[in-house]
This record gives C-alpha cells, sequence and structure tokens, in this order.
C-alpha cells in the first residue's frame, strides 16, 4: 500500500497507452499508465496504489517505500551477489523485478493469495522469463511454511488485503516461521502502515524486538511525529545492520525519510506489547485523503 508518495497526475501514457482495468479477488484492478516513463504502470486495486512497475527500466522505483526496501535488498549482501528471496504480497511484482535486475541468478519466490491479480499482472506486466522468480498462489502463511528452513536470505513481507495488513501476518508467531526460514545471516523487512497514534507501528516493533536481536525503522518526519498515515520499513536481524548506510540512503532519497534504530526505536515503541495470533488485528484503514 502506498499513500502519497506515489506520483501524480499519471492518466494516459506516452504514446497514448490507456489503463487497464479488470476484476480481480480482491476487488477493482487497475494498470494506470505513467505518463513521464514510456512501458511504465501503477497497479491499483479499488482506488489504492499498490505497485509501480517499469518494464523498461525494473531496477526503477517509484515509490518511496519501495526505494527503502531497494536500498535493504542492496545492503544484505554485496553488489550483485545472488540471494535467495522470499516475497511475501506480490502485486506488480516490483520488488522481485528489481532483485532479478540488480543481483542476477538470483532465486526468487513469489507468495500473492490473488491468484486472479497474478494472472492479470502476467498478462499485462509480464515478467522477464529469464528471471528466476516462482509464484505460488496461496495464502502467505501457507505459501511461507513450504519455504525450507534457512534457505532464504531476504523475507519481504508486503501483504496488503485491500489497504491493511491481514492480522496473521503481524504476529510473533508468524515471525517464528519467518526466522525459519531465513538464514542466519539473513533479514526480515516489512512494509507497515499506519496513522495517528501510532499504535499499530508501536506493536509491530515490539514483535520484531521479541524474535530478533537488530532492528531498524524507516518512515518520513511526518510520520514518525504521529502527523499523517504512511508507510515505515522495518528491517530485522540476528547480526548487525548497516544502520549509517541506510540512514545515509533514506536521508537523501528524493522523498527523504528518517532512520532509528537501537534505544531510540525501543523508546519510540514505548513499552508495547508483542502481538500473538490470539490478540492480533489487522493494520488501521487508512483515511480517504491518503489516496487523493
Amino acid at each position: 500500500m502506498a499513500g502519497k508518495d506515489r506520483n501524480k497526475g499519471k492518466q494516459r501514457g506516452r504514446g497514448g497507452a490507456e489503463a487497464v482495468v479488470g476484476q480481480v479477488d480482491g476487488g477493482r484492478a487497475e494498470l494506470e499508465p505513467d505518463r513521464e516513463r514510456a512501458g511504465a504502470w501503477t497497479l491499483l486495486i479499488d482506488g489504492a496504489p499498490q505497485s509501480h512497475v517499469d518494464l523498461a527500466d525494473p531496477a526503477h522505483l517509484d515509490f518511496a517505500y519501495q526505494r527503502r526496501i531497494g536500498h535493504l535488498i542492496d545492503l544484505v549482501a554485496p553488489a550483485r551477489q545472488p540471494l535467495n528471496v522470499v516475497h511475501l504480497g506480490g502485486g506488480a511484482f516490483t520488488l522481485a523485478r528489481y532483485t532479478a535486475a540488480s543481483r542476477p541468478r538470483s532465486t526468487q519466490q513469489v507468495v500473492e493469495i490473488d491468484a486472479a491479480l497474478v494472472a492479470f499482472v502476467r498478462e499485462h506486466l509480464p515478467l522477464d522469463p529469464q528471471a528466476r522468480v516462482r509464484v505460488r498462489a496461496v495464502d502467505a502463511r501457507v505459501g511461507l511454511a513450504k519455504v525450507p528452513d534457512g534457505w532464504a536470505d531476504l523475507v519481504i513481507a508486503d501483504v496488503f488485503s485491500g489497504a491493511r495488513t491481514p492480522a496473521h501476518l503481524t504476529s510473533t508467531e508468524f515471525l517464528d516461521d519467518v526466522r525459519r526460514a531465513l538464514a542466519p545471516t539473513g533479514w526480515y523487512v516489512a512494509n507497515l502502515a499506519d496513522g495517528p497514534p501510532l499504535t499499530h507501528l508501536r506493536s509491530q516493533i515490539a514483535t520484531a524486538a521479541s524474535r530478533f536481536a537488530e532492528l531498524a525503522l524507516a518512515a518520513d518526519p511526518v510520520v514518525w511525529r504521529g502527523k499523517r498515515f504512511g508507510n515505515a520499513v522495518l528491517v530485522a536481524a540476528d547480526r548487525e545492520l548497516p544502520v549509517a548506510e541506510f540512514t545515509r540512503r533514506v536521508a537523501s532519497d528524493p522523498h527523504p525519510g528518517r532512520v532509528e534504530h537501537g534505544r531510540a526505536l525501543a523508546d519510540f515503541a514505548g513499552g508495547a506489547a508483542p502481538v500473538a495470533d490470539a490478540s492480533a488485528v489487522a493494520s488501521p484503514q487508512p483515511p480517504p485523503s491518503v489516496f487523493r
């Protein structure tokens, strides 16, 4: 889910491309052409922007939160080193395309419950047939359970039902299975969305801190201050994170953000309790103004 960090005014692409509309399990899917970039499209579900894809340049990431995840894909291992990556939530496969372009020979699994959406994206925004990307049309936890122990260098969670993260993907039990699938040096990365008073975000920090030794979180300053609903990108691992370089990249972004970690991040969580399956709830519904 992406809100006001998406580009504006994308209705008709270069060369006269027009929007493509289809019905998928999650609602009305629309591919909106990018008037600034030939061959680029934004995927919306029921009007909520989900992904942006540039078929001519898959290394281009249009949404700020996806650029932040892209920085983490860049930093998790030396440049060009192939990775094993699990993507929970497929959208238009933007981050899988980015990984394939920036780290050739990577092996990737995309788990996307909406089979009709998978077919819609494959038809209109086909994946590079040379990319080693397998797509499973199942629930995220069902797909994650099929990942071999210790296989993944990265598990990226970017799952939204409409504009909300489902409750069963917010719990300690979910993170236990993420840890099982990760290599000892692997990272968990999650796109989180919340607004004032940031109760969901604080609880997700506490939940991750109960399972991982190191955390960092990137978000817009206005989101940090609880002034606006928006995206935050969490990274968690059991090894030291390159916080200084991640911070530099996030701060120098066209849509600058701030990174917190360590004691400052724990203080921000403010004593929030980890979330268990039995008490988990979906992330909050964003206000309509987020997508205007």
